[in-house]
């Protein structure tokens, strides 16, 4: 089992900046792709980023690129998502999700989850 504490949400005015941080826990060494998604009122779960837990690679939601970076400190077994230039429609719950798999981007493959953390942008 794996267990995924997410931080460092909140309110920020628009074209602000904010990181969020995933902490985890328990059987990290099974873990091949760590991943943020986020889920808007009404609307489904979508990707975010993802970066290989055990290499550099990373992927982005075309709708991120540009405003987002991914990094993890495996010393510490964080991930992060640094969120610059935020736009009203980034507005969502942020989650941290954990794959054993080798598909980065598919939501259906993430096996664990932490329980997210707030996103609102606002002026």
């Amino acid at each position: 089992q794996v267990q995924l504490v997410e931080s460092g949400g909140g309110l920020v005015q628009p074209g602000g900046s904010l990181r969020l941080s995933c902490a985890a826990s328990g059987r990290t060494s099974s873990v091949r792709f760590m991943g943020w998604f986020r889920q808007a009122p009404g609307k489904e779960r979508e990707f975010v980023a993802a970066i290989r837990w055990g290499g550099a690679s990373t992927y982005y939601a075309d709708s991120v690129k540009g405003r987002f970076t991914i990094s993890r400190d495996n010393a510490k077994n964080t991930v992060y998502l640094q969120m610059n230039s935020l736009k009203p429609e980034d507005t969502a719950l942020y989650y941290c999700a954990a794959t054993t798999t080798s598909f980065a981007t598919m939501r259906e493959e993430y096996n664990y989850w932490g329980q997210g953390t707030q996103v609102t942008v606002s002026s």
